[in-house]
């Protein structure tokens, strides 16, 4: 039923900080905008990060909360470095969680959770030959 996720949404307030903070971090500028949105296609897959303009938010927790959906990363401590210097704040440390997997998650500065991992399994199946 599942087949991978096709867009992860964050909401921002102020959305074209939050456009010119993930276009400096990801090294590219959004590639879809409309009014209240940018997106950006991100990594091997071309996976889809949408910022949605906070006026669309549903009513917010009291922190941040919700899922936390680990981008494989290949530093994960460079990586974390990299995040609170821009501005972001740890909400999970970086955490060994054995069998080479490594993972950590950062408030960035719009209050949305972004998680980031060293997950060896990615790596696996980057080399695996297509299925199709």
């Amino acid at each position: 039923m599942l087949r991978g996720f096709a867009t992860v949404s964050y909401y921002a307030a102020d959305l074209e900080a939050a456009r010119t903070w993930y276009s400096e971090l990801l090294g590219m500028d959004a590639y879809f905008q409309r009014p209240g949105y940018v997106e950006f296609r991100v990594g091997d897959y071309q996976h889809e990060l949408g910022i949605i303009d906070a006026k669309y938010a549903p009513p917010a927790p009291e922190r941040p909360a919700g899922e936390i959906i680990h981008w494989h990363v290949d530093d994960l401590a460079t990586s974390f470095d990299r995040l609170l210097t821009m501005g972001a704040t740890e909400f999970q440390p970086p955490t060994d969680r054995g069998n080479e997997f490594v993972t950590a998650s950062v408030v960035d500065p719009f209050g949305n959770i972004l998680g980031i991992m060293y997950n060896p399994h990615y790596l696996e199946v980057l080399t695996e030959p297509s299925k199709g």
